[in-house]
């Protein structure tokens, strides 16, 4: 490998390169570089380093301390070997400190990075910088600890597995069991049921919202719409649209549309959905003053909190998006990401790196399970003591899941992505038709993409 022409490739592009981190919380952020059908990411190979230097969010206070822990418990003997040391950045500094290390040839062994820079064809990836992860784990015999839903999001998202799963969240509808058994209710299988559903609800004469969302954020409502879409045209309908295969004007996308503008015009959403924030949602959920509510299963956090939670944890459900009658998706392709992406030096990716990288793969699930209530996209080898019931449900549902689907503006330009949960408002309150709206949202497709 020619690290020198890398470094100088690398630092001839400056600091200004578009990219930036999905969000492990919210809506999906902007990835519109395209996946591509390259060549990139080195396996192992490169020359160990002198430590093991991680480089995390300051935001992420936690990974860091798994790490720690890890070195300290799991992975003495890696570490023994390979000294851990950590080093921090703002997660907003992230894409310019990369890119400037990079450039110096200074690059830290294991780092956060910027989702467009890791791709195959992005910056980093093409400059021979990116490890191979599942090339390294595959040829170290540890690759089953990797779960199957964490790499297909992994290799959707970053067109290979180039990332560690140190977060990992599905998305779904968390329900409130005794309102809907009250009600006569069961666990919605199809979209029909589920209008049936909340139908019924609104018609109870209680004072209980069908479904909470917080409108003012956007995403929430343009997951509920991308769900339909991939219930309905398939588990790569956004792909499609990303590589020019389909339109979102098309019938089956502006379907999606309709159903989600059909389902707030109902009233389903309760009065004031369009401003109401995030918090304001899970509070409305989590005090009984609604049914359901789609989210992700960062939730827990709050599910799992006696403080906020006024309903109960074992008064809880969670249940996959609902198929479409007709549709090619299915009920068992859940949404998911993974977290702010965590990347190997190709250049550092030497055997006792592949050690440090094995044990993570190895321990990091039940290290952070059990010490911090944290769902990763590891397999957890070993018991798990004194979790909640709801933070055990959904790492068995993660467990149990073969394939994923992102969210509907993951693949989408910065503009499109931004364009599309402001106009969903306009969607949901009746200013814009479906049609419109799916068609403003590909002519910026077309424009930007």
């Amino acid at each position: 490998m020619n690290t020198r022409s890398n470094r100088r490739r690398i630092a001839a592009l400056g600091i200004a390169l578009a990219a930036v981190l999905p969000l492990a919380a919210c809506a999906g952020g902007d990835t519109g570089t395209d996946n591509g059908s390259s060549e990139g990411g080195a396996g192992a190979g490169g020359t160990d380093p002198e430590t093991f230097t991680v480089m995390t969010a300051n935001e992420n206070p936690v990974l860091e301390e798994q790490l720690t822990a890890l070195s300290e418990g799991a992975c003495e003997a890696e570490n023994e070997a390979l000294p851990l040391e950590h080093q921090k950045v703002a997660q907003a500094d992230t894409v310019q400190k990369v890119t400037l290390l990079a450039s110096q040839g200074a690059l830290p062994t294991h780092t956060i990075a910027g989702t467009a820079l890791i791709r195959p064809d992005g910056d980093l990836n093409a400059a021979g910088l990116v490890g191979d992860l599942k090339a390294a784990l595959e040829d170290a015999g540890t690759w089953d600890n990797v779960l199957p839903a964490a790499a297909s999001t992994v290799e959707q998202v970053y067109g290979g597995v180039y990332s560690m799963p140190y977060q990992y969240n599905i998305e779904g509808i968390f329900y409130n069991k005794d309102i809907l058994a009250d009600n006569g209710i069961e666990e919605p299988q199809t979209w029909d049921e589920l209008v049936e559903a909340a139908d019924t609800l609104a018609g109870a004469g209680a004072d209980v919202v069908p479904m909470t969302e917080a409108g003012a954020n956007g995403w929430p409502l343009t997951r509920i719409m991308g769900m339909y879409i991939f219930r309905n045209v398939g588990p790569d309908a956004m792909a499609a649209i990303r590589d020019g295969e389909a339109k979102l004007t098309d019938p089956e996308y502006v379907a999606g549309a309709q159903a989600l503008a059909d389902f707030a015009e109902a009233g389903y959403f309760g009065e004031g959905f369009s401003t109401r924030d995030g918090d304001t949602s899970s509070n409305m959920f989590l005090t009984g003053q609604a049914a359901m509510t789609y989210d992700g299963s960062w939730l827990l956090s709050a599910i799992n909190d006696p403080e906020r939670n006024e309903i109960g944890g074992e008064n809880v459900g969670f249940m996959p998006f609902p198929e479409v009658d007709g549709g090619n998706g299915s009920i068992d392709q859940y949404a998911a990401n993974a977290g702010a992406p965590m990347i190997i030096n190709a250049e550092q990716f030497g055997p006792k790196v592949v050690d440090w990288v094995s044990c993570i793969a190895e321990n990091y699930g039940q290290q952070a399970l059990q010490d911090a209530g944290v769902i990763s996209g590891f397999k957890v080898n070993g018991d798990v003591t004194d979790i909640s019931e709801n933070t055990a449900e959904i790492q068995e549902r993660i467990a149990g899941i073969d394939e994923t689907v992102l969210w509907f503006e993951a693949l989408m330009d910065s503009k499109s992505n931004s364009l599309a949960s402001t106009n969903v408002t306009l969607l949901t309150t009746g200013q814009l038709t479906a049609e419109d709206y799916m068609a403003q949202l590909q002519a910026s497709i077309d424009a930007n993409g």
